[in-house]
């Protein structure tokens, strides 16, 4: 028999044995408890309090034995005497209880010859017996792609893993609150959509057999979001999982959360500002500073941040600004630089140029600003120059964190770009952007100037607890 199931078979001995003596071990009610950090932040030596957890380490030394455990908000220690117990009590529990274990002690708390809080107990009860040991040192769980699988074991393992998920959600609370305290409501819109717009990329389809209508899982809230601007919000935000049907890699997961928010009568330019300061107090708040360290390189988030010319980027990588060169001499270069070529249109090719050899080269928080209008085809162009468009993207650290523009609110150009759209689509580029009648006849009645922008949080969150890929920051990545 394998080892695990021997280890297992043991356990359900021990369960068996528990039941035995009339002990449900999985009981419904737990006794009115103290939480550890409590105990430890105003410990009281001499005090009766009762604690619960899940047991860490045992020690046994003849009549005695000593053993850690920790509820969640911190980590005991427990001293159990066989005269304190009684015998058969205290052999019970030398026989029957495990390393993983729950269990609740009611006792005496007092310090230890080297100062350590310990609970001297008088009593004690199983709330829940575990089938399986804990692995110490990743027993069973070398492969990295085995801690994803089993992230409850990492969690419970590996304490800097835990403590990246407490920073995620401190940075999801703050990031509410400031855009509350911005003014800002929070809203929440269909992830199940007839057309799947909002951002450039291929969405999952499902069917409702209820109405017999084939859905999409959400791209982008985008949309909707704009529609609650005709209806006379002026600043909404929307924090949700959204869905695209694309590569797995360090920078992209299938399933992910973004946070978008968009303000009425205001510009491109205003958001930067805002994006700025949201990340500038973001830092603050979360470490008392602002600037960190990501993969043994500092970052500032000491606005302003630098804002570059994506043709002067481009410039530098090509030899030339874009703008001044042919659609062939386009074409040329990006088969050059191994970016994908066959049936794009220049303004594709240009930005994957901008993202495989571009990215990786920016690490101060930086703004890239007038990307070709062709990609952005719900964004205004500039009046200026009307081959770009009124755009941004935040990038940090080799990673785009943030996306925005100001938002086309002209229905007869935006059906004009839906249509062109359309006819890539026709050609086989299933990331063109579908002809929405719906967010159409919306602009109809009128959608006042904005901006609005996307965050992608799981890449802020990578960047912030010093995380290579997604996966780490994501409490369960979806595994093959």
């Amino acid at each position: 028999m394998p080892q695990a199931e021997e280890l297992r078979q043991k356990r359900l001995e021990k369960l068996q044995n528990i039941k035995e003596k009339g002990i449900n071990p999985y009981p419904i009610f737990v006794k009115k408890h103290c939480k550890i950090k409590d105990v430890i932040s105003d410990f009281r030596e001499g005090s009766e309090v009762a604690l619960v957890g899940r047991i860490l380490a045992l020690r046994t030394h003849g009549g005695s034995t000593f053993l850690n455990f920790s509820d969640g908000t911190g980590k005991f220690q427990a001293f159990l005497r066989e005269d304190i117990l009684g015998k058969d009590s205290y052999q019970f529990f030398l026989k029957n209880i495990d390393i993983g274990d729950f269990l609740l002690f009611e006792g005496k708390l007092f310090l230890t010859k080297t100062k350590e809080k310990t609970i001297e107990v008088k009593n004690f009860e199983i709330l829940a017996k575990a089938l399986f040991p804990i692995p110490s040192e990743w027993y069973g769980l070398e492969d990295i792609e085995e801690r994803y699988r089993k992230r409850y074991l990492d969690l419970l393992i590996n304490e800097e893993v835990k403590n990246k998920f407490i920073v995620r959600s401190k940075i999801f609370s703050f990031t509410r609150k400031f855009f509350e305290k911005n003014g800002f409501i929070e809203v929440e819109t269909p992830v199940l959509q007839k057309e799947a717009g909002g951002a450039a990329a291929t969405p999952f389809k499902t069917h409702l057999n209820a109405l017999d209508i084939d859905l999409y899982l959400r791209i982008a809230p985008e949309i909707y979001l704009k529609m609650l601007l005709v209806a006379g919000f002026d600043k909404v935000f929307e924090i949700g999982r959204v869905f695209r049907n694309e590569g797995v890699d360090r920078a992209h997961n299938p399933e992910f959360t973004s946070l978008e928010f968009y303000q009425a009568y205001t510009d491109y330019f205003s958001l930067m500002n805002l994006v700025e300061n949201y990340l500038k107090e973001l830092t603050q708040n979360i470490f008392g500073k602002n600037e960190i360290e990501y993969q043994g390189k500092r970052i500032k988030f000491s606005p302003p941040f630098e804002r570059i010319e994506f043709d002067d980027l481009l410039c530098e990588e090509m030899g030339a600004p874009p703008s001044k060169l042919t659609e062939e001499e386009i074409i040329k270069i990006g088969k050059a630089k191994e970016v994908a070529t066959e049936g794009k249109h220049f303004s594709k090719i240009l930005d994957g140029i901008f993202k495989k050899r571009c990215l990786q080269k920016i690490w101060q928080p930086t703004f890239v600003v007038h990307q070709p209008i062709e990609l952005t085809p719900l964004a205004k162009a500039r009046e200026d120059n009307k081959k770009v468009a009124a755009r941004f993207q935040l990038i940090i650290a080799g990673w785009e964190v943030a996306n925005g523009f100001s938002e086309l609110n002209d229905p007869l150009e935006q059906e004009k770009r839906f249509k062109i759209e359309e006819t890539l689509r026709k050609k086989g580029d299933l990331e063109a952007h579908p002809f929405d009648k719906e967010f159409l006849e919306a602009l109809t009645y009128g959608m006042p100037p904005a901006a609005g922008c996307g965050i992608g949080m799981d890449r802020l969150c990578a960047i912030f607890t010093n995380s290579k890929t997604l996966r780490e920051i994501i409490l369960f990545p979806l595994m093959k």
